[in-house]
């Protein structure tokens, strides 16, 4: 490595800062690594090669004594940090949902970085709070909530329901609570009533039905159950875009059952949300208008970088007198505006709302819709190849861009049809599609992921990211095909009786 006076970089100022020119010339540097980089993904394996402790062991034992030259960092990025990248903005990057990072959000991230405030009070960066009030009822309008909602930014959705569980739990009359969401809903409702203290047990999952969605009559019983049982139900979870198979709860039904029973609703539109910016996909927020609650994050499906979610809430106050304890260093004068650090856990908040701001003012809602509306004709199309196919079967509805799949071969259908050895044939198509997904990935062109429907090995290629192209759909369908190709006449004579 270069040290901090190589010819390559002048001298550290002892007690400053890197210096402006010496900022410039490598953020310059920087900018056309990253537009190279944005401009060709493809250069690099999707799902990083890399075995455990690889990065570890290249990198020293123990921090450098002198400073070293921007120069050696940016070798070490190229050299030890790249191959150990799992590439999220690749547009063969099929395997979650968090995939969405445009090049004017990655500039607003820069500046964030660069003004570095609190947006925790007014005062601490009026500009903060301010845009992030504008650019979140921007938000609101473009998915068509009422304008009884107001809006707060957080990290993650996990973050977001954690807060909107808070809220409910405050509304809440004392007793035994207990918290209802489908047995698909995301793994953070259960861990938001576990870190609330409320319990594993707090929390109960209701039954989907053939499409994944929740069913109302069980939740209904549920609830009857629960209060003859000395239990308090305080709050349903409601979701519009599961993770495993992107199903729609039927939040209309869900809305009536809690204004009859007084409970708190909550819908968690992490995913689909952004597709409720499509006029021709309104309705998948159909009785949201009546939730108390509502997350979406922009950053999975609103090509906005990690980590941005809003939680958009009818009931602020509520919010806010679950969270706001104001000791007397942040008392302030300012009594008619928003401090946004009562409205959750955290006092340091980063200016997220300026990467939302550049990435709206960039692309327009015409331009998101356009881009939006792509991922989805894309994805009907994926699932058509798989309708069409003899050898692979669809095994949820494709409501968004996410298609859940399995490699079925039809001479093998077939058999089971004849013999009944379904049973046998169930094990073996796990193992099949559990090899084909790891081979796939091994070759470093797409990046898929799984889940389980039904008992069943299911396959999942979410489309999300900007740079997404038909080619891209395309070379994961042919990747599996040849995949399924090879493994199916080298694993079944092994696995299945003749």
């Amino acid at each position: 490595m270069k040290n901090a006076t190589d010819e390559s970089s002048k001298p550290m100022d002892a007690l400053g800062d890197m210096s402006a020119e010496e900022f410039r010339r490598y953020g310059h540097q920087l900018i056309d690594w990253v537009a190279d980089y944005l401009s060709h993904p493809e250069r690099y394996p999707v799902l990083s090669q890399n075995q455990p402790g690889a990065v570890k062991a290249a990198l020293p034992n123990a921090p450098p004594t002198a400073g070293e030259s921007f120069d050696a960092i940016l070798e070490d990025l190229d050299r030890v940090i790249l191959p150990g990248m799992t590439h999220w903005n690749h547009p063969a990057f099929f395997a979650y949902f968090s995939i969405s990072g445009s090049a004017p959000g990655i500039l607003g991230e820069l500046l964030s970085a660069a003004f570095n405030v609190n947006a925790m009070l007014w005062r601490t960066s009026p500009s903060a709070t301010e845009l992030e009030e504008v650019t979140l009822d921007w938000l609101r309008q473009m998915i068509g909530l009422p304008e009884a909602f107001a809006g707060v930014l957080y990290d993650t959705a996990s973050i977001s329901s954690l807060c909107a569980i808070a809220a409910a739990r405050e509304a809440a009359p004392p007793g035994r609570l207990r918290l209802y969401a489908s047995e698909q809903a995301h793994s953070s409702i259960e861990k938001s009533a576990i870190t609330l203290g409320l319990g594993r047990g707090a929390t109960r999952a209701i039954a989907t039905d053939a499409e994944f969605r929740m069913d109302v009559a069980a939740l209904a019983a549920a609830i009857a159950e629960d209060r003859a049982a000395g239990y308090q139900p305080f709050c349903v979870t409601a979701t519009v875009g599961t993770t495993s198979t992107t199903s729609i709860d039927p939040v209309p039904q869900i809305a009536d059952l809690c204004e009859r029973e007084k409970l708190w609703l909550h819908v968690d539109a992490a995913y689909g949300g952004s597709a409720a910016v499509l006029p021709e996909m309104k309705w998948i927020l159909a009785g949201a208008e009546r939730a108390d609650s509502l997350v979406m994050n922009p950053h999975k499906w609103l090509f906005v970088p990690v980590d941005l979610s809003v939680l958009y809430c009818r009931r602020m106050e509520v919010l806010k007198a679950a969270f706001s304890l104001v000791p007397e260093y942040l008392r302030t004068s300012e009594d008619e505006v928003r401090n946004y650090m009562d409205y959750g856990p955290q006092l340091g908040r980063r200016f997220r709302a300026l990467k939302l701001w550049f990435v709206l003012r960039y692309f327009g809602t015409d331009g998101i819709i356009a881009r939006l509306r792509h991922h989805i004709e894309i994805a009907k199309e994926m699932a058509a190849w798989v309708d069409e196919s003899e050898n692979f079967e669809r095994l949820a509805p494709v409501p968004f861009a996410t298609v859940c799949f399995r490699a079925y071969p039809q001479d093998l259908r077939e058999r089971v049809g004849a013999l009944g050895s379904q049973a046998e044939a169930g094990a073996y198509l796990d193992l099949l599609n559990e090899r084909m997904m790891e081979e796939v990935n091994h070759r470093g062109k797409v990046f898929l992921s799984h889940t389980k429907l039904n008992g069943r090995f299911t396959l999942r290629l979410a489309i999300g990211n900007i740079r997404t192209r038909r080619e891209h759909v395309r070379l994961a369908w042919d990747e599996l095909n040849a995949a399924l190709e090879t493994l199916d006449a080298n694993i079944r004579p092994l696995t299945l009786r003749s």
